[in-house]
This record gives C-alpha cells, sequence and structure tokens, in this order.
C-alpha cells in the first residue's frame, strides 16, 4: 500500500511555466533542469517499488522537521518491522570514489550523498524517538540513472545502483512479512508530520507584465496556435488539441504562477494571447468553474470551493 504518492511540487511547476514564459538566468536555468531530473529520477524509481507495495507501507516526498532543523526524505518503504530509507540520486555519467569523497570524472569534486543519507537518517531517528517510536533503519543512495557509473567504490558502501534495483526489489518481495501494528503506527505519524509548505523553496522573482503570454503546444512546448475548427494546431509540430482543453491547460499555468490573483474572463484571454474572443472564453469558464459576482465583476472559483 501506498500511503503518500509522490506528486509534483509547487517549486517546480512554478519553475516549468516559468521556463516556457520568463527568461531566465543561466544559473536559474541549470536549477531548474537539476529540480526536473530530480523529479524524473524519484518518478522512476516510484515505477519499481509500485511492484513491492502490497503488504508495505510506501512514504514519498516528506518534508519534516526536527530540533528546529527541516529536513526531506526522499522514499520510505516500511516492509515487517524494518523501515527502508532512499536517497534517489539521478546522477549521469562517470564519477569516482576517493578518501570518503565524490568525484566527476573530470576531478570535480561534488557533494557526498552518503553524507547527506547519513543525516537524514540521523534527522530521522531523532525524529521518530521524539514521538516515542524506534524501528531498525535500512539506508542506501539509489542511483537510478542506467548512464551512471562510479569507480572506485567499496562494496560495504550502501549504495544501489540502477542495475542492482531489481533485485533489490525482488528480494523485497520475497521476504515481505506482513506488517506489524507499531509499524502502521509509525507510517500513519510520519505521514501526519509531513509540512506541506517547503520553507526554503527556490522561485526567482517575476512580474505579471513580464510574463510571456500565449497558449503553449502541449507536444512540444512552444508557442503559435492556429485555431482549425474546435481545436487548435501547432505551426511548429502540428500537435492538435481541443481548444477547451488548452484553455484550461494555460488557465492552470496562470493559477500556478498567481495563485492570489482572480480568474477573471479578461486575465485568462490576456494569458491565452487574445488567441479567442472574450464570449468563448467566458463560455469555458462558466462550463467548468464557479461564476461569483456579475458582469464586470466576475470572477472564478472551482467548483467544489466554498466562497
Amino acid at each position: 500500500m501506498c500511503h503518500k504518492r509522490r506528486e509534483e511540487s509547487d517549486e517546480l511547476r512554478i519553475w516549468r511555466a516559468l521556463n516556457a514564459r520568463f527568461p531566465l538566468a543561466d544559473e536559474e536555468t541549470r536549477y531548474f533542469h537539476n529540480l526536473l531530473k530530480g523529479w524524473e529520477g524519484e518518478k522512476k524509481f516510484d515505477s519499481y517499488t509500485e511492484n513491492v507495495s502490497k503488504g508495505n507501507v510506501i512514504l514519498n516526498d516528506l518534508l519534516f522537521e526536527v530540533s528546529n532543523t527541516i529536513f526531506q526524505v526522499d522514499s520510505i518503504m516500511i516492509s515487517g518491522e524494518t523501515l527502508f530509507l532512499y536517497e534517489i540520486k539521478n546522477y549521469e555519467g562517470d564519477y569516482y570514489y576517493e578518501n570518503d569523497r565524490f568525484f566527476t570524472k573530470s576531478q570535480k569534486e561534488i557533494s557526498n550523498p552518503l553524507i547527506q543519507l547519513k543525516r537524514t537518517e540521523t534527522l530521522l531517528r531523532q525524529l521518530l524517538h521524539k514521538h516515542g517510536y524506534s524501528i531498525p533503519i535500512v539506508s542506501n543512495v539509489v542511483f537510478i540513472n542506467p548512464e551512471f557509473f562510479l569507480y572506485q567504490a567499496p562494496l560495504q558502501l550502501p549504495i544501489i545502483h540502477w542495475n542492482q534495483l531489481n533485485r533489490h526489489i525482488l528480494h523485497l518481495q520475497q521476504n515481505t512479512i506482513p506488517l506489524k501494528k507499531r509499524s502502521k503506527l509509525i507510517a500513519e505519524k510520519l505521514n501526519s508530520l509531513h509540512l506541506e509548505e517547503n520553507p526554503y523553496r527556490k522561485i526567482p522573482s517575476y512580474q505579471y507584465e513580464e510574463i510571456q503570454k500565449g497558449i503553449l503546444c502541449a507536444g512540444c512546448g512552444r508557442f503559435g496556435f492556429r485555431v482549425v475548427g474546435m481545436g487548435v494546431e501547432c505551426t511548429f509540430c502540428n500537435h492538435i488539441e481541443r481548444f477547451e482543453r488548452a484553455v484550461l491547460r494555460t488557465i492552470e499555468e496562470f493559477r500556478v504562477l498567481f495563485p492570489n490573483s482572480k480568474i477573471t474572463t479578461k486575465a485568462i484571454s490576456e494569458m491565452c494571447g487574445g488567441i479567442a474572443s472574450l464570449k468563448k472564453i467566458r463560455r469555458i469558464l462558466e462550463r467548468n468553474f464557479k461564476m461569483n459576482g456579475v458582469h464586470q465583476w466576475a470572477f472564478y472559483n472551482d467548483m467544489d470551493e466554498v466562497d
């Protein structure tokens, strides 16, 4: 069973939208690509753990605070009376290990993920102890990318490579025992302690006027549409999509980038680049959202949102 599924963070969703609509500096672009690559690696790891979820509890993408320290956990699996802690890395290329340090092949030192793993394990133990729980923890760094190779790595390091992951999962499947009541309580407690908001998320400063307006293609991610009947066609890759669906995607981007702004006919028409009349945009909003107010003061909320 999976008690907490992995969902794309608000931070990554904002960076996705900005990457297409806002001129990012080189450093900001690198940050976004690293964030995206990390997310892709974690989702790939999830595709493996789906095969072993029966009879176990899996908690993904957790954020905790203990002793005034906030720390993140990529994945936890509780099986029987053991907690498995995973730090997932989507590194690519050749690296080597020397004197307890990690280096790229070009001899550039990088942060040691084993130190990060140990820190996370220590903080997790403190958190559990604070709430009156104790459970054996088995920790591993998972290098999920098949294009990663680590030279000179001692055998005893808590590392799982991509080509070892199937065997690791198979071992867990073959040795799964029923969850103890205490293990279930630990899972429920950890789930309840998860912090929804990350106070350290990194978002560049931007204004509505600086955002490029228009509908992005769901196929190639570029601007450039022409209306074709009830749909829109990308002028670059010829991807065709229902017009309403394209507008709803753009509304979602607007909400991600400007969560405190009201959804109005004028605002969404502008965000879509004026590709359709206000009347057409209003009809889409009325079909998919709940209207509040009248005439020029009208704005829209989700159907189930309380006024």
